[in-house]
């Protein structure tokens, strides 16, 4: 039995049981093949287009934890499309990723354009990527093995450029400054504006994008908060030479579930920045007693902290500046995040707390804005973890330390 036999008939057993039965295939590359049997694997969850294409290599496994998903990567391709359908009397477009990576994402991204070229620094994933492109049925892409600088400088111009710098010092800790990742965006910018007409920036979703807008010049177009499934996965900021004073933000909270192929649903609030928001006005008291609906933001919105915007847009009101939770009469359709029906609302007063937890075992708890922890919390009210009761702890506009008990709606 050959290597790729080997993977092709075993991928989808336990590559930890196969390694104890290498003895039993000779033949068999049994390190690549179960690095590739792994590879796929994860492929099959995070990746499901390329898992379903044969003859796919995979790299080692850290590579395939840090990639995109197929779910973002398809949102950058969304993206880009449209900023490229926006350039006047495009006869052939053309993009370069001058940090290819594993290629995920110039996968997806270089299909909007006529031609495409990779650049990774990293010789051997290269070498994979330039295996994959054709297998995955892109023919428009030429790979290059060498360092963005060198590329950048002798680069023709282009419809678009992509960068996704690396978010690690030399000695392997994270970084979330744009002036400390590789290459130094903010020293390439004039080249970068020069030879494209838009340019893609991934970063790290710890970055400050605020920030981000005044170290990039002032070239920022839009703010792209991504989420997939409720976790904030990364920032992608789209910069532009005519830089305008007003920046739209997107925030966005993908499923990386498909509902069909390709066809990843999603949740999406838009606004633009330029000048200051006024505050959102809060009554706490009236508020709460009248309200039937607790609206808990998203990871995206919560990151991009557009509070009064989210308030002003769907008509609710905030419990209080810093609760981070709104409060409404009515059910929304299409709200960024969750929706919950309020079943009691009930003060820290142990006397209302028996009343209103009476038989109650369970629930699930969070804390926002709020003295104790979620441990604390649950320690005190003697409640194990679980159940479809969602009791959210949080401190009104006047100071009052409060408890809402609800439960999900359907929607």
């Amino acid at each position: 039995m050959t290597t790729s036999e080997f993977v092709k008939q075993f991928r989808e057993s336990d590559p930890r049981k196969l390694a104890l039965q290498a003895s039993r295939y000779p033949d068999v590359d049994m390190p690549y093949a179960l690095n590739q049997i792994q590879g796929w694997q994860t492929a099959l969850r995070k990746l499901p287009s390329w898992a379903a294409c044969d003859g796919v290599v995979y790299p080692p496994h850290l590579n395939m934890e840090q990639c995109s998903s197929e779910a973002t990567a398809r949102y950058k391709q969304q993206v880009a499309r449209r900023w490229a359908e926006r350039i006047p009397n495009a006869s052939r477009t053309s993009m370069t990723d001058l940090t290819g990576g594993f290629g995920v994402d110039f996968s997806f991204t270089s299909r909007c354009f006529d031609c495409a070229t990779y650049v990774e620094r990293n010789a051997s994933l290269c070498e994979v990527v330039g295996a994959n492109l054709p297998r995955l049925g892109i023919l428009n892409a030429q790979v290059k093995c060498a360092e963005a600088e060198a590329v950048l400088e002798q680069l023709e111009p282009q419809t678009m450029i992509f960068l996704d710098p690396a978010r690690r010092d030399e000695h392997g800790a994270k970084t979330v400054l744009i002036a400390d990742c590789t290459p130094d965006v903010c020293q390439l910018l004039p080249s970068l504006m020069q030879k494209s007409q838009f340019v893609m920036l991934k970063l790290s979703p710890m970055l400050d994008w605020h920030k981000a807008i005044v170290d990039l010049d002032g070239k920022v177009r839009e703010v792209h908060i991504v989420s997939a499934d409720g976790e904030c996965k990364e920032l992608l900021l789209v910069l532009a030479p005519d830089g305008k004073p007003e920046v739209q933000v997107f925030c966005v909270d993908i499923l990386s579930r498909p509902v069909s192929e390709g066809q990843y649903p999603r949740s999406e609030f838009v606004y633009s920045i330029g000048g200051e928001a006024e505050p959102q006005p809060t009554n706490s008291k009236l508020t709460i007693q009248n309200s039937t609906f607790l609206f808990e933001p998203n990871a995206s919105v919560m990151k991009a902290g557009c509070f009064d915007e989210i308030a002003r847009a769907y008509g609710i009101c905030a419990i209080s500046r810093n609760s981070h939770l709104f409060l409404s009469d009515r059910e929304i359709d299409g709200f960024p995040g969750r929706t919950f029906a309020i079943d009691a609302v009930t003060t820290m007063n142990k006397r209302q707390l028996r009343q209103t937890l009476s038989g109650m075992k369970q629930a699930n708890i969070a804390v926002r804005n709020f003295p104790l922890s979620v441990a604390e919390l649950r320690k005190r009210l003697k409640l194990n973890d679980g159940g479809d009761t969602y009791i959210f702890a949080t401190t009104t506009s006047d100071g009052d330390h409060i408890l809402m008990l609800t439960h999900k709606t359907k929607k």
